[in-house]
């Protein structure tokens, strides 16, 4: 009997296409604060998951060191890591993962110390990983073999694991598989393309499968993509899944189409909406994308907050029909991926996978099949080149503009009538997307203030400068500006670059009379990027000519509301915020602004810091947190810690009082490169004054 692998079938799960509808977006708004630079702690502001397609372990953890953690990205999905079928005489092909042979985290990708290492990394980067978990079923080889950790395995017999009596024979169709894609009972106890079907509904079956999760929860997994969870009944999921040890986040693979709907199974966790990838392809290869206007809900889809959606997935671009949008079609799929970051619906996936020609490819491995390291950028254009599209300025960009317009409405929505759009996420940011062959000149109404920013989709922000072409936005929030054609124009509040346009500076003048101790030097620091963004070592240094008089102005643009405080600045770079609340202020549309001001320490707590923490040699340990005395969650303004000896760590630091307050520890090395520790943020409310002690121990 010829097996094939687990896979789309294209035809069943693409239903009728739906029609494009055309609904006006309603308003919402969203807070703002200069502590929402927090990393990790908010995952609805951090809710891109990278897809690192059958990427080896080792690779996972340095592309989260390296590139997801720093880039914004709040997870990763990995491939299945329990042990499974080895098919050296078909070449190892990719779906061989998903038949598996034992739960030893033995497999193609690496060592279960190295697995556990992986996960380790991930989290110090930031960065959640969720497991492709395969519940339904066992291997699809009818003589057995030998797996990938070595066991010995039959068709049904398991050693240690399961039987005969374990797996569903249903005997409807002559080879016990699924014939009738339109009945229930079939698609749930039948078995999917020759692969050995697990009686979840069994007790020891449940039991096998919850221990094997709850394994990977002990290593530190964070969450689990359930793939094909259509084929399990839902109660069945919601017996297993109660039997965790701890929350995960889960989201299941539950395919359009046929008489099982996806709600039945939001009561163990969010699904993927894979009708969102189709239509996406439907759109951007034949459609208009003046149809995305109301591109979500309003299109038939589940609600947003429990759908995990993508362009592209390791099963679509597999899509011989032609009909799905994949890396092959280049900058159509780069445009793809900005519409979908851009857009606030579900939480989405980015692919990063590898060029193929035969559907079956696996990665590059070696003799026995075992992954072999990535390595992007690399015989891109041959057969098993790593793609990296994780990688892609275009998607790191997007990634940014999405944590950053995270909470915002869509307003402003613009097109042409076919292929052109453009909208606005209020206040934070604008897109415009080009889809038609030739250049697109107009003037856009982003909402945003004045100034220059970088067009993330084509370069990154670096200090106060932009790595790609920039544009102006003027004192009316009105963009003059061409996307040349098959491109897009992204720009955030976080991608402004200059403080503001001449014409629209107004200025900003502070005088403020405070004595400070020899060496110090006087900062006005606030929310604006004229004011350092919170930042004090870009803040506004006030010069004394009569001493203890500072005094010192700067442009913002007319209209702007900010906040700020004065901050004192030894010679080595020691921080110190006055404790009041912050200063508020607008600039009046009609001319500067003028302040007076004196320095109010207000009510304050001595707080004595100790830190428990085993140290890389050069490593360095701070506390940081959301108060300006913390750094407001800034690396380079974090609070240094001594090193007393034996893995202890120790400092002081004056903090607000009657305050809740949140922080972190982080720890940085001789070049900068900065770790922090795992989710949640630590949290603590400071007296009226007085003293108090901090003794954590690293996580």
């Amino acid at each position: 009997m010829t097996l094939f692998p687990r896979r789309l079938v294209t035809a069943l799960a693409a239903a009728a296409l739906l029609a494009a509808p055309f609904v006006a977006v309603p308003a919402a708004t969203a807070a703002e604060t200069p502590a929402a630079s927090a990393p990790a702690s908010a995952p609805a502001a951090r809710d891109v998951t990278a897809h690192l397609f059958q990427w080896p372990w080792k690779s996972v953890a340095e592309e989260c060191k390296h590139v997801l953690g720093p880039d914004g990205y709040g997870a990763v999905q990995v491939s299945p890591p329990q042990a499974h079928v080895e098919l050296k005489d078909q070449g190892f092909p990719w779906w061989q993962a998903y038949q598996p042979v034992s739960y030893s985290l033995q497999s193609r990708y690496g060592t279960p110390k190295e697995f556990a290492q992986m996960v380790d990394s991930c989290h110090k980067a930031g960065v959640r990983v969720y497991v492709d978990a395969v519940l339904n079923h066992m291997s699809g080889q009818p003589n057995g073999g030998v797996g990938s950790d070595g066991s010995a395995y039959g068709y049904y017999d398991y050693p240690g694991l399961y039987s005969y009596d374990d797996f569903h024979h249903c005997g409807r169709n002559g080879n016990d598989d699924i014939a009738n894609w339109n009945d229930r009972w079939e698609i749930q106890n039948c078995q999917l393309l020759g692969l050995s079907d697990l009686a979840t509904e069994t007790e020891h079956v449940r039991a096998t499968l919850a221990g094997y999760l709850n394994s990977l929860l002990a290593v530190g997994v964070d969450g689990f993509r359930f793939d094909a969870a259509k084929h399990i009944p839902a109660a069945d999921l919601e017996d297993i899944t109660s039997r965790l040890t701890r929350p995960a986040y889960i989201y299941q693979e539950v395919l359009d189409g046929g008489p099982i709907p996806k709600s039945e199974y939001l009561p163990v966790g969010s699904v993927i909406e894979d009708r969102y990838g189709s239509q996406i392809s439907r759109v951007f290869k034949t459609g208009s994308l003046s149809w995305l206007n109301m591109f979500g809900e309003a299109w038939g889809f589940n609600a947003s907050a429990t759908s995990v959606v993508y362009t592209d997935s390791h099963d679509t671009e597999r899509d011989t029909s032609g009909g799905s949008v994949t890396y092959k079609d280049g900058a159509l799929n780069d445009l793809a991926t900005v519409f979908e970051l851009a857009w606030p619906y579900g939480h989405p996936l980015v692919l990063s996978s590898y060029h193929f020609t035969s559907t079956d490819a696996g990665p590059v491995s070696d003799a026995n099949g075992n992954v072999l390291p990535v390595a992007c950028n690399t015989a891109t254009s041959g057969v098993g080149g790593w793609l990296c599209q994780d990688r892609a300025d275009s998607t790191v960009g997007m990634v940014g503009f999405r944590n950053t317009t995270a909470g915002t409405a869509v307003t402003r929505w613009w097109s042409d009538g076919s292929d052109a759009i453009a909208f606005a996420r209020e206040g934070a940011g604008y897109v415009a997307i080009n889809k038609e062959s030739t250049s697109l000149t107009r003037t856009f109404d982003t909402g945003l203030p004045a100034g220059t920013y970088c067009n993330l989709v084509t370069g990154h922000v670096v200090g106060n400068h932009c790595t790609g072409p920039s544009v102006t936005v003027q004192a009316d929030g009105f963009l003059s500006t061409t996307v040349p054609g098959l491109s897009a124009l992204a720009i955030s509040k976080d991608s402004r670059v200059s403080k503001t346009t001449a014409a629209a500076a107004a200025s900003v003048a502070f005088t403020a009379y405070v004595s400070v101790d020899a060496g110090q030097k006087l900062v006005v620091v606030g929310s604006d990027p004229a004011l350092g963004a919170w930042d004090p070592a870009k803040g506004l240094a006030l010069s004394s000519a009569s001493y203890p008089v500072w005094r010192g102005s700067v442009a913002i643009p007319a209209g702007t509301s900010f906040e700020y405080k004065y901050v004192k600045v030894s010679a080595s770079g020691d921080v110190v915020w006055e404790s009041r609340s912050n200063r508020t202020a607008t600039v009046p549309a009609d001319g500067g602004l003028a302040f007076n001001d004196g320095w109010n320490a207000g009510a304050t707590v001595d707080a004595s810091v100790t830190l428990h923490a085993a140290l890389d040699p050069g490593q360095s340990a701070y506390i940081v947190g959301g108060v300006p005395a913390l750094g407001t969650w800034s690396p380079a303004a974090a609070i240094p810690l001594t090193d007393a000896g034996n893995g202890t760590y120790t400092g002081t630091v004056t903090l607000p009082g009657s305050t809740t307050i949140e922080y972190k520890y982080i720890r940085k090395d001789a070049a900068g490169n900065v770790t922090w520790e795992s989710d949640p943020n630590r949290s603590v409310t400071t007296g009226s004054g007085g003293s108090m002690t901090l003794d954590d121990t690293w996580r």
